[in-house]
């Protein structure tokens, strides 16, 4: 019986470069049997009111072609429903795909990963930032990184990455560590940090493997503290992360949670890479609340 899947796409993904390949991996889809609607949102509210009646419908997977914000929205729609998830990975930052271990480099190769239907399960992470209330498959940020997000969002120029780093210099200038109180499963921590990140996977800002050692499905979250450190240090353990060598620093530590609050001041969260909203919040693993075509 051929599998009815809706292909849920993000055509500003990679800007806009990603719709040329929509009609390769549509036709590699349809010619492995798939029964195929393809989802486009007219932003990206609408898009997820359309994945969620997409779900509705008890299709046998809901796949999301792009990039982490476009997994992240997928996901809002499929956790907990048992509707699997597929990933067809055509953004700028793909590290919840690649801590999947999908092919992130060849559409067609996810597309076909997609085709086998093979569902694994695997951890989200329930977030809570006043009324807002949504899910995370990836890392949340809240700190250094997140003001960076903050500021980025607010430049209209340079295009792409380059916004990111105009704005990572912007804020560098002005940073001062920040007082985090954080409950760990109930255990409170205080401690003035650059950053707090709370993963379910490794990696997020397109391969920074902030907390090395998550996985998604051992119902438990990695908590990765950079704890004060001078500008100068900073911009010293910074490319570290690319490696995951940076948890070997004296101001880096790991603590592992099924719960975690977080409370600081003038401080947004970021889940996936998309903004949740201001501190406090509270993050909280449901295992196996998604099952992944991998």
């Amino acid at each position: 019986m051929s599998p009815r899947l809706a292909l849920l796409v993000n055509p500003a993904a990679r800007g806009g470069r990603t719709l040329r390949l929509l009609e390769p991996v549509a036709r590699r889809l349809r010619a492995g049997g798939a029964d195929l609607s393809v989802i486009v949102g007219a932003d990206a509210a609408d898009a997820l009111e359309r994945a969620r009646a997409a779900v509705a419908g008890r299709p046998d997977a809901l796949v999301a072609f792009g990039g982490d914000g476009l997994v992240h929205l997928a996901v809002q729609a499929v956790a907990g429903t048992g509707v699997p998830l597929g990933v067809v990975p055509a953004g700028t930052g793909n590290d919840i795909a690649s801590a999947l271990g999908l092919p992130c480099d060849d559409p067609l190769a996810a597309a076909r990963t997609v085709l086998r239907m093979r569902p694994r399960p695997v951890d989200a992470a329930l977030i809570e930032a006043g009324p807002r209330e949504e899910f995370f498959a990836g890392v949340m940020c809240c700190g250094f990184d997140s003001r960076v997000n903050e500021r980025a969002n607010r430049l209209t120029w340079p295009p792409g990455m380059a916004r990111y780093l105009v704005a990572m210099a912007q804020e560098l200038r002005a940073f001062r560590p920040i007082p985090f109180r954080v409950t760990l499963d109930g255990e409170v921590v205080e401690r003035e940090a650059m950053l707090v990140a709370v993963g379910n996977t490794r990696s997020y800002g397109a391969g920074m493997r902030v907390c090395p050692d998550a996985r998604p499905d051992d119902g438990l979250l990695d908590v990765m503290m950079l704890g004060a450190v001078s500008k100068a240090e900073f911009l010293r353990v910074f490319p570290s992360v690319y490696r995951g060598t940076h948890v070997g620093h004296r101001a880096v530590s790991l603590r592992r949670a099924r719960s975690v609050r977080l409370e600081a001041p003038d401080v947004v969260a970021y889940a996936d890479g998309e903004r949740v909203g201001p501190a406090p919040v509270r993050c909280e693993i449901r295992p196996g609340a998604l099952r992944v075509l991998v």
